[in-house]
Protein backbone atom coordinates (compact mmCIF):
# COMPACT_ATOMS: atom_id res chain seq x y z
CA UNK A 1 0.00 0.00 0.00
CA UNK A 2 0.94 3.64 -1.17
CA UNK A 3 2.16 6.34 2.07
CA UNK A 4 1.91 8.81 -0.39
CA UNK A 5 -0.71 11.89 1.22
CA UNK A 6 -3.26 13.62 -0.29
CA UNK A 7 -1.75 16.10 -2.16
CA UNK A 8 0.84 13.36 -3.81
CA UNK A 9 -1.85 11.11 -4.83
CA UNK A 10 -4.37 14.35 -6.50
CA UNK A 11 -0.71 15.05 -8.53
CA UNK A 12 -0.17 11.30 -9.16
CA UNK A 13 -4.07 10.92 -10.47
CA UNK A 14 -3.40 14.11 -12.46
CA UNK A 15 0.31 12.65 -13.62
CA UNK A 16 -1.88 9.02 -14.45
CA UNK A 17 -3.86 10.93 -16.87
CA UNK A 18 -1.38 12.85 -18.55
CA UNK A 19 0.38 9.47 -18.85
CA UNK A 20 -2.12 7.48 -20.45
CA UNK A 21 -3.37 10.07 -22.92
CA UNK A 22 0.58 10.02 -24.43
CA UNK A 23 0.22 6.19 -24.44
CA UNK A 24 -2.17 6.53 -26.76
CA UNK A 25 -5.50 6.38 -24.57
CA UNK A 26 -8.45 8.99 -25.18
CA UNK A 27 -10.19 9.25 -22.30
CA UNK A 28 -8.49 8.05 -18.48
CA UNK A 29 -10.98 7.58 -15.68
CA UNK A 30 -10.58 6.38 -12.13
CA UNK A 31 -13.26 4.77 -9.93
CA UNK A 32 -13.14 2.66 -6.36
CA UNK A 33 -14.33 -0.62 -5.79
CA UNK A 34 -17.75 -0.89 -4.45
CA UNK A 35 -19.84 -2.35 -7.79
CA UNK A 36 -22.56 -3.65 -5.16
CA UNK A 37 -25.79 -1.57 -6.87
CA UNK A 38 -24.52 -4.13 -10.19
CA UNK A 39 -24.38 -7.47 -8.40
CA UNK A 40 -28.57 -8.12 -8.25
CA UNK A 41 -28.68 -7.16 -12.27
CA UNK A 42 -25.87 -9.31 -13.00
CA UNK A 43 -27.16 -12.24 -10.75
CA UNK A 44 -30.54 -11.16 -12.96
CA UNK A 45 -29.06 -11.66 -15.69
CA UNK A 46 -27.32 -15.02 -15.13
CA UNK A 47 -30.81 -16.41 -13.84
CA UNK A 48 -32.53 -16.01 -17.07
CA UNK A 49 -29.78 -18.12 -18.94
CA UNK A 50 -29.36 -14.94 -21.18
CA UNK A 51 -25.17 -15.37 -21.13
CA UNK A 52 -25.73 -18.69 -23.23
CA UNK A 53 -22.61 -20.55 -23.93
CA UNK A 54 -20.41 -18.06 -22.12
CA UNK A 55 -20.18 -20.61 -19.19
CA UNK A 56 -17.47 -18.71 -17.84
CA UNK A 57 -19.60 -15.86 -17.00
CA UNK A 58 -21.88 -17.89 -14.82
CA UNK A 59 -18.43 -19.86 -13.33
CA UNK A 60 -16.85 -16.59 -12.43
CA UNK A 61 -20.13 -15.29 -10.47
CA UNK A 62 -20.10 -12.05 -8.54
CA UNK A 63 -16.53 -11.63 -8.54
CA UNK A 64 -16.98 -10.03 -11.76
CA UNK A 65 -18.37 -6.91 -9.33
CA UNK A 66 -15.74 -7.38 -6.74
CA UNK A 67 -12.40 -6.45 -8.22
CA UNK A 68 -10.98 -6.96 -5.00
CA UNK A 69 -11.72 -10.42 -5.52
CA UNK A 70 -9.66 -10.61 -8.62
CA UNK A 71 -6.60 -8.68 -7.29
CA UNK A 72 -6.40 -8.86 -3.51
CA UNK A 73 -5.72 -5.25 -2.57
CA UNK A 74 -7.31 -3.07 -5.28
CA UNK A 75 -8.35 0.24 -3.96
CA UNK A 76 -9.42 1.33 -7.18
CA UNK A 77 -9.53 0.77 -10.84
CA UNK A 78 -8.19 2.95 -13.87
CA UNK A 79 -10.51 2.91 -16.80
CA UNK A 80 -9.27 3.36 -20.12
CA UNK A 81 -10.69 4.56 -23.95
CA UNK A 82 -9.12 3.76 -27.06
CA UNK A 83 -11.19 5.16 -30.45
CA UNK A 84 -10.90 2.31 -32.92
CA UNK A 85 -13.14 4.19 -35.61
CA UNK A 86 -11.22 3.84 -39.03
CA UNK A 87 -11.65 6.45 -41.56
CA UNK A 88 -13.13 6.36 -44.63
CA UNK A 89 -14.93 2.82 -43.78
CA UNK A 90 -18.20 2.31 -45.62
CA UNK A 91 -19.52 -0.21 -43.35
CA UNK A 92 -23.22 0.77 -43.84
CA UNK A 93 -23.11 0.24 -47.73
CA UNK A 94 -20.90 -2.94 -46.88
CA UNK A 95 -23.88 -4.08 -44.79
CA UNK A 96 -26.19 -3.18 -47.56
CA UNK A 97 -24.57 -5.02 -50.56
CA UNK A 98 -25.72 -8.44 -49.33
CA UNK A 99 -22.97 -10.22 -51.87
CA UNK A 100 -20.31 -8.95 -49.66
CA UNK A 101 -19.12 -9.75 -46.11
CA UNK A 102 -20.42 -7.29 -42.92
CA UNK A 103 -17.58 -7.68 -40.23
CA UNK A 104 -18.11 -6.10 -37.38
CA UNK A 105 -15.53 -2.58 -37.01
CA UNK A 106 -13.45 -3.52 -34.16
CA UNK A 107 -12.26 -7.03 -35.57
CA UNK A 108 -11.02 -5.37 -39.36
CA UNK A 109 -7.68 -4.10 -38.07
CA UNK A 110 -5.61 -6.13 -35.05
CA UNK A 111 -6.73 -7.20 -32.73
CA UNK A 112 -7.06 -4.67 -29.73
CA UNK A 113 -6.22 -7.21 -26.87
CA UNK A 114 -2.63 -7.47 -27.13
CA UNK A 115 -2.53 -3.64 -27.77
CA UNK A 116 -4.20 -2.34 -25.17
CA UNK A 117 -2.79 -4.46 -22.55
CA UNK A 118 0.57 -3.15 -23.43
CA UNK A 119 -0.01 -0.39 -23.32
CA UNK A 120 -2.14 -0.94 -19.65
CA UNK A 121 1.35 -2.56 -18.12
CA UNK A 122 3.30 0.97 -19.31
CA UNK A 123 0.67 3.08 -17.46
CA UNK A 124 1.50 0.16 -14.52
CA UNK A 125 5.02 0.73 -15.13
CA UNK A 126 5.09 4.58 -15.06
CA UNK A 127 2.88 4.42 -12.05
CA UNK A 128 5.45 2.39 -10.20
CA UNK A 129 8.03 4.69 -11.02
CA UNK A 130 6.33 7.20 -8.44
CA UNK A 131 5.22 4.41 -5.69
CA UNK A 132 7.37 1.52 -5.83
CA UNK A 133 4.95 -0.40 -3.78
CA UNK A 134 2.70 -0.14 -5.87
CA UNK A 135 0.76 -3.56 -7.03
CA UNK A 136 -1.18 -3.38 -10.29
CA UNK A 137 -2.53 -5.55 -13.24
CA UNK A 138 -4.37 -5.02 -16.78
CA UNK A 139 -7.20 -6.37 -17.53
CA UNK A 140 -8.63 -6.28 -21.17
CA UNK A 141 -11.79 -9.02 -22.03
CA UNK A 142 -9.26 -11.41 -20.06
CA UNK A 143 -10.97 -11.58 -17.04
CA UNK A 144 -14.30 -11.47 -15.00
CA UNK A 145 -14.66 -7.53 -14.81
CA UNK A 146 -17.59 -5.53 -15.43
CA UNK A 147 -16.04 -3.11 -17.69
CA UNK A 148 -19.22 -0.81 -18.65
CA UNK A 149 -19.95 -0.36 -15.50
CA UNK A 150 -16.70 0.37 -14.47
CA UNK A 151 -16.11 2.81 -17.43
CA UNK A 152 -19.83 4.33 -15.88
CA UNK A 153 -18.42 5.16 -12.28
CA UNK A 154 -14.52 6.18 -13.74
CA UNK A 155 -16.88 9.22 -15.33
CA UNK A 156 -15.46 7.53 -19.25
CA UNK A 157 -19.49 7.66 -20.38
CA UNK A 158 -22.74 6.24 -19.49
CA UNK A 159 -24.43 2.77 -19.89
CA UNK A 160 -26.64 3.16 -23.20
CA UNK A 161 -29.54 1.37 -23.47
CA UNK A 162 -27.40 -1.23 -26.11
CA UNK A 163 -25.51 -1.97 -22.72
CA UNK A 164 -22.65 -0.60 -24.42
CA UNK A 165 -20.61 2.45 -22.97
CA UNK A 166 -21.33 6.07 -24.40
CA UNK A 167 -19.15 8.89 -24.59
CA UNK A 168 -20.80 12.69 -25.36
CA UNK A 169 -17.78 13.83 -27.14
CA UNK A 170 -17.09 10.08 -28.86
CA UNK A 171 -19.67 8.12 -29.31
CA UNK A 172 -19.27 4.43 -28.54
CA UNK A 173 -16.65 3.48 -30.91
CA UNK A 174 -14.05 2.53 -28.33
CA UNK A 175 -11.87 -0.21 -26.68
CA UNK A 176 -12.07 -0.07 -22.96
CA UNK A 177 -9.67 -1.76 -20.36
CA UNK A 178 -8.72 -1.79 -16.93
CA UNK A 179 -5.99 -1.09 -14.45
CA UNK A 180 -6.07 -2.79 -10.65
CA UNK A 181 -4.39 -0.82 -8.35
CA UNK A 182 -3.79 -0.80 -4.56
CA UNK A 183 -3.28 2.63 -4.18
CA UNK A 184 -6.05 5.48 -3.04
CA UNK A 185 -5.92 7.74 -6.01
CA UNK A 186 -8.76 10.19 -6.02
CA UNK A 187 -11.72 9.11 -7.82
CA UNK A 188 -13.95 10.83 -10.93
CA UNK A 189 -17.49 11.38 -11.15
CA UNK A 190 -20.00 9.48 -13.37
CA UNK A 191 -21.49 11.56 -16.22
CA UNK A 192 -25.13 11.68 -16.43
CA UNK A 193 -26.88 9.46 -18.41
CA UNK A 194 -28.03 10.68 -21.58
CA UNK A 195 -30.50 8.08 -23.76
CA UNK A 196 -33.21 10.04 -22.92
CA UNK A 197 -36.15 8.77 -24.67
CA UNK A 198 -34.51 7.46 -27.74
CA UNK A 199 -35.15 3.22 -28.35
CA UNK A 200 -33.42 3.21 -31.47
CA UNK A 201 -30.64 0.31 -30.55
CA UNK A 202 -33.98 -1.51 -29.53
CA UNK A 203 -35.13 -0.96 -32.10
CA UNK A 204 -32.79 -1.90 -35.07
CA UNK A 205 -31.77 -5.06 -33.55
CA UNK A 206 -32.34 -7.54 -36.01
CA UNK A 207 -32.99 -10.49 -34.20
CA UNK A 208 -34.58 -8.08 -31.10
CA UNK A 209 -32.17 -9.59 -28.24
CA UNK A 210 -32.09 -5.82 -26.21
CA UNK A 211 -35.00 -7.68 -24.81
CA UNK A 212 -35.56 -4.23 -22.50
CA UNK A 213 -33.61 -0.83 -22.14
CA UNK A 214 -29.99 -2.15 -20.53
CA UNK A 215 -30.59 -6.17 -21.25
CA UNK A 216 -29.04 -8.10 -23.93
CA UNK A 217 -29.96 -11.82 -24.21
CA UNK A 218 -26.84 -12.87 -25.59
CA UNK A 219 -28.49 -16.04 -27.54
CA UNK A 220 -30.34 -14.22 -29.60
CA UNK A 221 -27.30 -11.13 -30.08
CA UNK A 222 -25.54 -11.85 -33.53
CA UNK A 223 -22.29 -11.08 -32.18
CA UNK A 224 -22.77 -13.58 -29.93
CA UNK A 225 -24.47 -15.92 -32.40
CA UNK A 226 -21.10 -15.76 -35.11
CA UNK A 227 -18.62 -15.76 -32.84
CA UNK A 228 -19.58 -17.06 -29.23
CA UNK A 229 -21.78 -19.87 -30.58
CA UNK A 230 -19.79 -23.15 -31.09
CA UNK A 231 -22.14 -25.45 -32.26
CA UNK A 232 -25.24 -24.80 -35.44
CA UNK A 233 -26.92 -21.48 -35.24
CA UNK A 234 -30.15 -21.80 -34.51
CA UNK A 235 -32.52 -21.60 -37.61
CA UNK A 236 -34.74 -18.72 -36.44
CA UNK A 237 -31.86 -16.50 -36.63
CA UNK A 238 -29.77 -17.43 -39.78
CA UNK A 239 -32.10 -15.42 -42.38
CA UNK A 240 -32.15 -12.82 -39.64
CA UNK A 241 -28.43 -12.17 -39.43
CA UNK A 242 -28.28 -11.34 -43.25
CA UNK A 243 -24.77 -10.67 -44.16
CA UNK A 244 -23.27 -10.31 -40.81
CA UNK A 245 -20.34 -12.87 -41.06
CA UNK A 246 -18.60 -11.34 -37.92
CA UNK A 247 -20.14 -9.47 -35.50
CA UNK A 248 -22.36 -7.09 -35.37
CA UNK A 249 -23.00 -2.56 -35.68
CA UNK A 250 -26.08 -1.82 -35.92
CA UNK A 251 -27.48 -0.62 -32.19
CA UNK A 252 -24.20 1.46 -33.02
CA UNK A 253 -24.88 2.69 -36.59
CA UNK A 254 -27.72 3.82 -35.30
CA UNK A 255 -26.91 5.89 -32.16
CA UNK A 256 -27.63 9.42 -32.56
CA UNK A 257 -24.14 9.80 -30.29
CA UNK A 258 -22.06 8.37 -32.93
CA UNK A 259 -22.00 11.54 -35.01
CA UNK A 260 -19.48 12.77 -32.75
CA UNK A 261 -16.94 9.79 -33.01
CA UNK A 262 -13.56 10.01 -33.39
CA UNK A 263 -11.33 8.57 -35.53
CA UNK A 264 -8.57 6.25 -34.65
CA UNK A 265 -4.92 7.67 -34.47
CA UNK A 266 -3.63 4.21 -34.11
CA UNK A 267 -2.66 2.70 -37.83
CA UNK A 268 -3.28 -1.02 -36.42
CA UNK A 269 -6.93 -0.30 -36.01
CA UNK A 270 -7.22 0.41 -39.71
CA UNK A 271 -9.52 -2.24 -41.82
CA UNK A 272 -7.35 -5.04 -44.01
CA UNK A 273 -8.09 -4.58 -47.55
CA UNK A 274 -8.32 -8.82 -47.24
CA UNK A 275 -11.36 -8.50 -44.93
CA UNK A 276 -13.02 -5.50 -45.50
CA UNK A 277 -16.15 -5.12 -47.78
CA UNK A 278 -15.20 -8.66 -49.72
CA UNK A 279 -17.67 -10.50 -51.65
CA UNK A 280 -19.19 -13.55 -49.37
CA UNK A 281 -18.37 -16.21 -52.42
CA UNK A 282 -14.44 -15.27 -52.11
CA UNK A 283 -14.18 -15.49 -48.72
CA UNK A 284 -15.57 -18.92 -48.71
CA UNK A 285 -12.94 -19.57 -50.97
CA UNK A 286 -10.57 -19.61 -48.88
CA UNK A 287 -8.86 -22.94 -47.36
CA UNK A 288 -7.56 -23.01 -43.83
CA UNK A 289 -4.11 -22.37 -44.52
CA UNK A 290 -5.55 -19.36 -46.22
CA UNK A 291 -8.02 -18.30 -43.31
CA UNK A 292 -4.84 -18.50 -40.89
CA UNK A 293 -2.49 -16.19 -43.24
CA UNK A 294 -5.21 -13.78 -43.93
CA UNK A 295 -6.71 -13.14 -40.36
CA UNK A 296 -3.02 -13.43 -38.19
CA UNK A 297 -3.24 -11.01 -35.46
CA UNK A 298 -6.98 -10.66 -35.76
CA UNK A 299 -9.62 -11.11 -33.47
CA UNK A 300 -11.58 -13.54 -36.12
CA UNK A 301 -8.93 -16.11 -35.69
CA UNK A 302 -10.52 -17.06 -32.42
CA UNK A 303 -13.79 -18.60 -33.91
CA UNK A 304 -11.27 -20.71 -35.97
CA UNK A 305 -11.89 -21.90 -39.11
CA UNK A 306 -15.26 -24.26 -39.32
CA UNK A 307 -17.14 -21.32 -37.83
CA UNK A 308 -15.95 -18.92 -40.07
CA UNK A 309 -16.96 -20.96 -42.82
CA UNK A 310 -20.15 -21.98 -40.94
CA UNK A 311 -21.30 -17.99 -40.99
CA UNK A 312 -20.34 -17.44 -44.11
CA UNK A 313 -22.69 -20.12 -45.59
CA UNK A 314 -25.46 -18.10 -44.13
CA UNK A 315 -24.18 -14.97 -45.43
CA UNK A 316 -24.54 -16.77 -48.77
CA UNK A 317 -28.00 -18.51 -48.45
CA UNK A 318 -29.30 -15.02 -47.26
CA UNK A 319 -27.45 -13.50 -50.59
CA UNK A 320 -29.32 -13.11 -53.57
CA UNK A 321 -29.87 -15.81 -56.26
CA UNK A 322 -26.99 -16.67 -57.90
CA UNK A 323 -25.91 -20.22 -59.69
CA UNK A 324 -22.18 -19.48 -58.95
CA UNK A 325 -23.21 -19.23 -55.06
CA UNK A 326 -25.32 -22.77 -56.08
CA UNK A 327 -22.70 -24.23 -57.58
CA UNK A 328 -19.92 -23.03 -54.73
CA UNK A 329 -22.12 -24.44 -51.86
CA UNK A 330 -22.81 -27.95 -54.02
CA UNK A 331 -18.95 -28.19 -54.68
CA UNK A 332 -17.93 -27.84 -51.13
CA UNK A 333 -20.35 -30.13 -49.61
CA UNK A 334 -18.05 -33.37 -50.16
CA UNK A 335 -14.87 -31.71 -48.38
CA UNK A 336 -16.55 -30.10 -44.84
CA UNK A 337 -17.28 -30.95 -41.25
CA UNK A 338 -20.61 -32.16 -40.18
CA UNK A 339 -21.10 -28.60 -38.80
CA UNK A 340 -20.61 -26.40 -41.95
CA UNK A 341 -22.87 -29.25 -43.82
CA UNK A 342 -25.30 -28.58 -42.17
CA UNK A 343 -25.73 -24.83 -42.92
CA UNK A 344 -24.67 -24.99 -46.34
CA UNK A 345 -27.74 -27.64 -46.43
CA UNK A 346 -30.00 -24.90 -45.36
CA UNK A 347 -28.56 -21.98 -47.32
CA UNK A 348 -29.03 -24.03 -50.76
CA UNK A 349 -32.24 -24.79 -49.74
CA UNK A 350 -32.58 -20.76 -49.32
CA UNK A 351 -31.54 -20.77 -52.88
CA UNK A 352 -34.01 -23.13 -54.33
CA UNK A 353 -36.82 -20.95 -52.74
CA UNK A 354 -35.39 -17.95 -53.74
CA UNK A 355 -35.18 -19.63 -57.65
CA UNK A 356 -38.82 -21.12 -57.51
CA UNK A 357 -39.84 -17.56 -56.76
CA UNK A 358 -38.15 -15.66 -59.61
CA UNK A 359 -39.33 -18.37 -62.09
CA UNK A 360 -42.97 -18.03 -60.39
CA UNK A 361 -42.96 -13.75 -61.15
CA UNK A 362 -41.69 -13.98 -64.41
Amino acid sequence: MSSLNTYELLSLAKNIKAWGKVLGFQQVGICDVNLEQHESHLQSWLDKGYAGEMNYMVEHGMKRARPAELMPGTMRVISVRMDYLPPNAKFAHTLKNKKQAYISRYALGRDYHKLLRSRLKKLGEKIKTECEQLNFRPFVDSAPVLEHAIAEKAGIGWTGKHSLTINKEAGSWFFLGELFVDIALPVDQPVEENCGSCKACITICPTQAIVEPYVVDARRCISYLTIEQKGAIPEQYRALIGNRVYGCDDCQLICPWNRYANITAEADFHPRQKLMSQELIDLFAWDESTFLKNTEGSAIRRIGFERWQRNLAVGLGNAPYSLEIVSTLQSALSHTTDLVKEHIQWALKQHKNKATNEEKNR
